[in-house]
Formats: structure tokens, C-alpha cells, sequence
């Protein structure tokens, strides 16, 4: 994949029991800042339907090299670090093709 590439990324998140709204609401304060990130294109968090304690995240960046810059950055090494107090585990991070096979 070329690094021009427009990628397509799925996380999978999932708080403590009965800690989804801290979940929403740190979403909610860092989503200007990643979207106006240069190369950010779609930054978007839905919830489970059945499952108010899990959520998953839809990013779309216009290149490899701004997703790097986007995970090395100041806000995102701090978010991780304050998501541990409610997150449930690790993200799982899902890069998926940028266009259907099907």
C-alpha cells in the first residue's frame, strides 16, 4: 500500500462496566483537535447497539504518514494514557482495504 494511500481504520474500544459515558465524553474532547489534524478525513465513534459499554471508531486519513503523525502525537499519547483509567483493555485496531472486494 502506498504511502498516498487513503486508509480506512476500525477500533474496537470498550470501557469498564457502567463506564461508557466517560468513554463518549473523552471522545467528545479530543474529536475537534483530531479532526482538524492535517490528513484526517473521517474520525467518527458509534456505540454497540447492544452494548452501551462498547464502542467502535471509524478513521479515515488521507495517507499512511498522516496516521503516523496522528498516533504520535501529543493529544493522542496523552488520550491513551487517560483512557486506561475507563477502558476495559487495549484497542483493537482493524486497517481494512480502502475500497469493497465485494
Amino acid at each position: 500500500m502506498s504511502n498516498a494511500t487513503p486508509l480506512k481504520v476500525l477500533v474496537h474500544l470498550a470501557t469498564r462496566p457502567g463506564l461508557g459515558a466517560e468513554q463518549i465524553a473523552a471522545f467528545t474532547a479530543l474529536a475537534p483537535t483530531v479532526r482538524a489534524e492535517p490528513g484526517c478525513l473521517r474520525y467518527d465513534l458509534h456505540t454497540v447497539a447492544d452494548d452501551p459499554d462498547r464502542f467502535v471508531l471509524i478513521e479515515e486519513w488521507a495517507s499512511a504518514e498522516a496516521l503516523r503523525l496522528h498516533d504520535e502525537s501529543a493529544h493522542m499519547v496523552a488520550a491513551d494514557a487517560a483512557n486506561q483509567a475507563f477502558r476495559a483493555g487495549p484497542a483493537e485496531v482493524v486497517l481494512i482495504s480502502p475500497e469493497p472486494v465485494a
